[in-house]
């Protein structure tokens, strides 16, 4: 099967990281999968291009990424990969797992907030 925005072994990657959520992305995904957070579609371990975004919302070009700890020490990878999706016109928020874990309903207002900016 072809999939136009990425590579197939990219895609591949995306379903075996979608079957092996974090817990982090586990509760995030719980409210916004479904169209839980308005008319805003969602998808998780999106593949675009090279890269397999945490979630996505399509339609308004908006990329969540949850980091944890690992992301201290690939931070010029990271900024790579910012790069390469604002490229393509997205604007990539990200935020730490702690932060979802902790604090999920500031985790959401901040989303909000960027949604209703785009």
């Amino acid at each position: 099967m072809s999939h136009r925005r990425t590579t197939p072994k990219v895609f591949g990657r995306a379903k075996a990281l979608h079957r092996n959520m974090t817990p982090a992305e586990i509760k995030l995904w719980a409210r916004l999968r479904a169209h839980r957070l308005g008319d805003i579609h969602f998808r998780n371990q999106h593949a675009i291009g090279p890269y397999i975004v945490d979630f996505c919302a399509p339609r308004r070009k908006l990329v969540i990424e949850l980091d944890g700890s690992q992301h201290l020490e690939q931070t010029g990878y990271d900024e790579e990969r910012t790069k390469y999706l604002e490229s393509q016109g997205y604007t990539v928020i990200r935020f730490w797992n702690n932060d979802v874990m902790n604090n999920l309903e500031g985790v959401i207002l901040a989303i909000l907030d960027v949604l209703e900016k785009r």
